[in-house]
Formats: C-alpha cells, structure tokens, sequence
C-alpha cells in the first residue's frame, strides 16, 4: 500500500511540476518573445502614453461625441471584466424585453437624425458582455449624433468610420467590425478631443 501512495505521490508531483509550472512559464515566455503586445493585453495608449484601454475588452462610452458600444451584462454596472458573462436572459424574458425597450427608447431619443431601423447590435448584449466591436452598421448608424455634438459634417464622421472598419480575419472568419475604442481615438484626433 505504501508503494502505491509514493507512486501517486511522485506522479502527483511531477504532474504538478511541468504543468502547473514549467509549461505556463514557458508559453508565457514564448508569448512575451514572440507576441508581446499581445501577451501584455493589447493594451492601448492615448496621445499622451497614457493606457485608456484594450482592443480586445468593450468599455462603456456614453458621451455623445463618441460612437457607444452594445449593451453589456458583465457586472452590475455593465462592461467589469472581472465579472465576464451575458445576462442568460432568454427571448421570453420580461425583463429582456423591458431592456431593449428601455435601450430603444434612448436610442431613438438620443439619434433623432440617424436613419434607418436600429441595428440590434445596440440593444442586445454579446455573450461575453465585453465585446469591443460592433457592426458597421451600428456605428455609421451612430454617425449624425456624433456629427452634431463635435460640429461636423456626419458625412466627415461616417469616412472616419468606414476607414476603421476591419475585414474578416483570414478573409473568412467572422463579419466585418468597428473596435469601438480605436474609433473613438480616432475621432479625437481627427476632431479633437471635446471637454
């Protein structure tokens, strides 16, 4: 019996060892070499080098000079990563509907001159709820808001918008997308950050 315990015990070590510590640090190590800005999170800076962000993790944007992202359910206030989740709220969900509802409503009083049916990127929640990308459409939808609260030209806000959309990875995977993030920085420096 106590033969067997040193076994599992050394396999249990072992395992331990090159698992939970070699391997991590090695893919780790190779992912600083190779992909370091990847493997530090995509993080992003503003004009001044100071973080404002990642490409890869949504983040609330509601002032009206910037394209807003999709709802988020990660946390109680939306867009916590440390809380990553979609709301699980099902099609005959009473309180899905209220949501969407609420969020039309906002939508349509906010954007009296967008065009066009909302897209339902802006009223439904990705599964994540941090999602940093939306459709094209979600956000040249956005363009006249934008337009008017930075005093130009939505056709000048929509070219800004088209120039930052990203086509499909590989050219096959996926649909093509808005970072949100990178085009409200974008709007900054093209227009000039307002106060």
């Amino acid at each position: 019996m106590t033969s067997l315990v040193a076994i599992a015990l050394r396999t249990t070590l072992v395992t331990l060892v090159l698992t939970g510590l070699a391997y991590p640090l090695a893919m780790t190590g190779a992912a600083q070499m190779l992909f370091p800005y990847r493997a530090d999170g995509s993080l992003v800076t503003d004009a001044h080098g100071a973080v404002v962000g990642s490409e890869l993790i949504g983040q609330a944007f509601t002032r009206p000079e910037y394209v807003w992202p999709r709802p988020s359910a990660a946390g109680a206030d939306g867009y916590d990563a440390t809380s990553s989740s979609g709301s699980n709220l099902g099609p005959t969900s009473q309180k899905l509907r209220d949501r969407i509802t609420a969020d039309i409503a906002r939508l349509t009083e906010t954007n009296p001159e967008a065009r066009g049916p909302i897209p339902s990127d802006l009223v439904t929640a990705s599964a994540s709820g941090l999602d940093p990308h939306l459709s094209p459409a979600a956000a040249l939808w956005q363009a006249p808001r934008i337009a008017r609260a930075r005093n130009v030209a939505p056709e000048r806000v929509s070219a800004l918008i088209e120039a930052n959309i990203e086509a499909r990875t590989f050219g096959i995977l996926g649909e093509p997308r808005v970072n949100v993030l990178m085009v409200n920085l974008a709007l900054d420096r093209q227009f000039g950050r307002e106060h």
